[in-house]
């Protein structure tokens, strides 16, 4: 204390936002979500819907199955990696099958979808197989997907799909990793040659994943032009979505907050576990599975209760079930919004390492992309002014992704009540709801990592 001088440290996955004033980030990110809410509480109700209104760019081009085309492809590119995953390095950060899929995939792509626009049109790597195998039997499905399953079949897969990357031991080996992707695609392919394409928009927790969040982007369709606007445009004229569908958007952030928490200090601590001498994920497979199921009912019984309240405020008779149908799509831009700030940082690190696959993807020694002598660096989280400029984006992702959700949940319940008196009494409960979980959001970035 009395001689200061220099002192070296090294960063550890998000520990070091623990060197910046978090608590002024999260009082100003909280701050702003507040100010939105009561902008819209004075406004004319038909500003939040002016905002949500897309501007056509250009006419849409009649579809020649282009595709179908591009999902062979996809189908054929899953192989190859599927096929290293089996035959390549065990190591997760050189063999491609876990870089594409937890990286480039569950990363770059989701997101992409969410801020973008659609291209899981183009990227699904079923409907093309499955156009195929229907062209070469010339057959339809031989089977009526069951009605009353509803997105049933989704939601479990999607809770089987979150439990597997949260809770298995190593769901980055390529080689078990390899044996579930290829799995997962034939029996979907199954189901789709089955029960048609029903099976994808029902029952395939990844199709309906991607097409949640490519409404959310940027561009998309609107009167037979290709439009632009505010992100989540396309969700405001969704109106009521089916329960189900309902129940997997919620799913959608419970599974995304949960994937942040059982990292932190405070889940090991309430496992009863030393952060700094973790035993392993094996030691808190059940833990992490009860964790995330715990958290995903707390969510649903939360949001469902603060729309109920809404409902008996504004003196209308609408139940909880049908306010969730209507107002589940506003919580898609939280999520996308969580998504991007817990993964920036493993993607700027396991980005390098894809760049080193791509440029050498048969193991080879080759250096298709000329990188030359490359080495991964992590440099980067030792810079002040990176570590805040990294910071600032994921707040500023938590951030936006609340406010949007608060325009167009406000969009919605104008449209619903008819008066922006009774939409902002209706969304009372909700906004205080959302500004809570705008500061649970911020704490999570800025909490300390153990795993």
């Amino acid at each position: 204390m009395l001689l200061p001088d220099t002192g070296l440290a090294h960063a550890s996955e998000q520990g070091f936002v623990l060197l910046l004033p978090t608590d002024i980030y999260i009082g100003a990110g909280v701050a702003a979500v507040v100010l939105t809410l009561v902008l819209l509480a004075f406004l004319p109700g038909w500003v939040a819907a002016r905002l949500f209104r897309p501007v056509g760019i250009i006419h849409r081009p009649r579809g020649i199955g282009l595709h179908h085309v591009t999902s062979c492809l996809s189908a054929l590119l899953l192989w190859a990696l599927v096929w290293r995953g089996f035959t390549g390095a065990h190591d997760p950060t050189v063999n491609p099958l876990p870089l594409f899929v937890w990286t480039l995939w569950w990363v770059g792509l989701v997101t992409l979808q969410g801020l973008l626009g659609d291209h899981w049109r183009y990227t699904n790597p079923w409907t093309g197989p499955a156009a195929v195998l229907a062209r070469l039997t010339g057959s339809r499905a031989p089977l009526r997907y069951p009605a009353a399953l509803g997105h049933g079949p989704g939601i479990v897969i999607f809770l089987g799909f979150a439990s597997f990357l949260l809770a298995d031991p190593a769901p980055a080996d390529p080689h078990w990793l390899a044996s579930v992707v290829g799995g997962y695609w034939y029996l979907t392919l199954m189901g789709v040659t089955l029960f048609g394409p029903r099976w994808l928009l029902r029952a395939e927790a990844l199709s309906i994943l991607m097409r949640c969040y490519g409404r959310m982007g940027l561009f998309g369709r609107a009167r037979g032009r290709i439009s632009a606007g505010l992100w989540g445009w396309q969700l405001s004229s969704l109106g009521r979505v089916p329960l189900g569908l309902a129940l997997f958007m919620v799913l959608l952030l419970g599974c995304g907050s949960f994937d942040g928490v059982n990292e932190t200090f405070w889940w090991l601590a309430v496992l009863g576990i030393n952060p700094l001498e973790f035993p392993g994920r094996s030691a808190v497979v059940t833990q992490n599975l009860i964790g995330l199921a715990l958290a995903n009912a707390a969510l649903i019984a939360v949001f469902a209760t603060c729309l109920w309240l809404g409902e008996r405020i504004a003196g209308t008779r609408r139940s909880a079930g049908d306010a969730l149908r209507l107002f589940a799509p506003s919580i898609l831009p939280i999520a996308l919004g969580y998504h991007l700030a817990h993964y920036l940082t493993s993607f700027l690190v396991d980005g390098q390492y894809v760049l080193v696959a791509l440029s050498d993807p048969l193991g080879r020694g080759d250096d298709l992309l000329n990188l030359g002598p490359f080495f991964v660096t992590t440099g980067f989280l030792n810079t002040p002014a990176t570590v805040k400029a990294i910071w600032l984006t994921q707040a500023g992702a938590v951030v936006l992704g609340h406010v949007i959700a608060i325009l167009l949940a406000h969009a919605q319940a104008v449209r619903a009540y008819g008066s922006n008196r009774r939409a902002v009494l209706a969304q009372a409960p909700v906004a205080a709801f959302m500004i809570a979980y705008t500061f649970f959001g911020l704490w999570l970035l800025a909490s300390p990592r153990g795993i």
